[in-house]
């Protein structure tokens, strides 16, 4: 066990604080924040895990800021949160042991786009959307797409995935190297911008994913794609969930390399139609999208029909207009949310699991038969070209009862998927929520080697303590 473990470690006391507090302020002014509204907008606040606030947010505006940062925190003892944009969904930003939140979302600059490598270098606060938005005219675009305006930095930090992830990959593919800020101040970069290398540990795949518990990323490079010649969005609808999850198993066997498929069972989409205001068929649906040359996106939309009709497919839809497809995916990205209004005031959990592609369809049906046997209200979605899907049972915080059975049925749908050689979480992250099971799924002798390594870098155990390894 690492010093300082949540078993162990004590929040700084009053007199740390203050000085730690004093000594920012002097150096950042106003960008050093302390007003409580500030902190608890900066601990976790999207489900139902406690709100654990931070002592003092910092708006840091270079890596210079962070390194500042650091040092007065290791001088201290003081734990640090990075934040991004705050929507990660397990605990990750929560300050259980207070301390300081570094929030990077002023370092929004795009650093330098190299077109003719298909690369650019960002700073941790850009989004998505803006550095797609940047990117559109020199017709590149980055495809990871989780659906929130998430930070790029905190995709980094978290492993990102979403609705490209069948095509593209996820962040770990996707970035090439990063320049990170260490507990005890000093930077580093992990890799050049070749796109492979054989020199030395892999040091970018091992701050991707660590979840804030290494360093501070300021910097990323990440590798672009070019804007496709041709894209078709499609929707389909099948009998039942398990059809549509076998429909999908068979078209990845097939090697249709379709760039996005997605499932919503007939609860989600009845909640996104509300939401969203659309009509889409109220049954289990899989929403469809094809990159590439038009002949080649005909070639793979009339394969995909093919396989499809075989498992009961009908209410083929399509969205060539790029307004339409938009719409559609904005639905899509809606459905936390539209989910979310269907108990207006009840709280809810969107937990992730991600199993071998061909345990798929068997997953999602056993977890379709347990949300029913339960009585709960659980909208399923998936990005189940990759064998992930994610469940967000809502629950009324005033009914113990009705906690219980949640809370229950999320560990059910956890054990479910390690017992089919999947993963706790395939891209929601680790955080507080799903601290518990790294044991079960990776061994006791690879948890140690994860501790020995948080120890080596973070002897202090200042970097997001409480969470992962720590």
């Amino acid at each position: 066990m690492l010093p300082d473990t949540p078993a162990t470690r004590t929040r700084p006391s009053p007199e740390t604080v203050a000085a730690v507090v004093g000594e920012l302020q002097a150096r950042f002014g106003n960008r050093a924040v302390t007003s409580q509204a500030v902190r608890q907008q900066h601990a976790h606040t999207l489900t139902w895990i406690e709100n654990q606030p931070p002592d003092v947010v910092v708006f840091a505006e270079s890596t210079e800021d962070c390194v500042t940062v650091m040092k007065v925190a290791a001088a201290h003892g003081m734990p640090v949160i990075p934040f991004g944009t705050g929507s990660s969904l397990e605990g990750h930003v929560n300050a259980p042991f207070g301390g300081i939140s570094v929030d990077t979302s002023l370092m929004k600059r795009i650093i330098e786009v190299h077109a003719e490598d298909l690369d650019v270098v960002v700073e941790p606060g850009v989004t998505r959307k803006q550095l797609n938005e940047y990117l559109r005219d020199m017709g590149l675009f980055f495809p990871i797409d989780p659906g929130a305006d998430a930070s790029i930095g905190g995709m980094a930090a978290t492993r990102a995935s979403g609705t490209n992830a069948v095509r593209y990959g996820t962040m770990k593919d996707n970035v090439i190297a990063l320049e990170v800020v260490l507990p005890n101040g000093e930077v580093i970069d992990t890799a050049r911008r070749a796109r492979k290398t054989s020199a030395g540990y892999d040091l970018t795949r091992l701050f991707v994913g660590s979840e804030g518990t290494l360093g501070i990323i300021t910097k990323i490079t990440l590798k672009l794609h070019g804007i496709p010649e041709a894209i078709s969005a499609a929707t389909c609808t099948f009998p039942t969930v398990k059809d549509a999850a076998d429909a999908t198993i068979a078209a990845i066997q097939t090697g249709i390399p379709m760039a996005r498929i997605e499932l919503l069972d007939e609860v989600q989409v009845g909640a996104v139609n509300a939401y969203s205001k659309l009509l889409l068929p109220e049954k289990p649906l899989l929403l469809l999208e094809f990159h590439g040359t038009e002949a080649g996106v005909a070639e793979q939309v009339e394969r995909f029909r093919a396989i499809a009709d075989d498992f009961g497919a009908g209410d083929f839809q399509w969205a060539a207009k790029a307004e339409d497809r938009t719409r559609l995916w904005q639905a899509r990205h809606d459905a936390y949310w539209a989910a979310m209004a269907l108990k207006p005031g009840w709280k809810g959990q969107s937990s992730d699991v991600c199993v071998p592609i061909s345990r798929l369809a068997e997953c999602i049906d056993e977890t379709k038969k347990d949300i029913e046997a339960s009585g709960l209200i659980a909208p399923i979605v998936g990005h189940v070209g990759d064998g992930n899907f994610h469940v967000l049972p809502l629950m009324d915080e005033t009914d113990p009862a009705s906690v219980e059975a949640c809370k229950a049925f999320m560990g059910r749908i956890v054990e479910r998927a390690l017992a089919m050689e999947g993963t706790c979480t395939g891209e929601h992250g680790v955080g507080q929520g799903k601290m518990k099971y790294l044991a079960a799924e990776h061994g006791d002798a690879a948890l140690a080697l994860m501790v020995s390594l948080k120890r080596a870098v973070d002897p202090q155990n200042i970097m997001n303590p409480g969470k992962m390894a720590g």
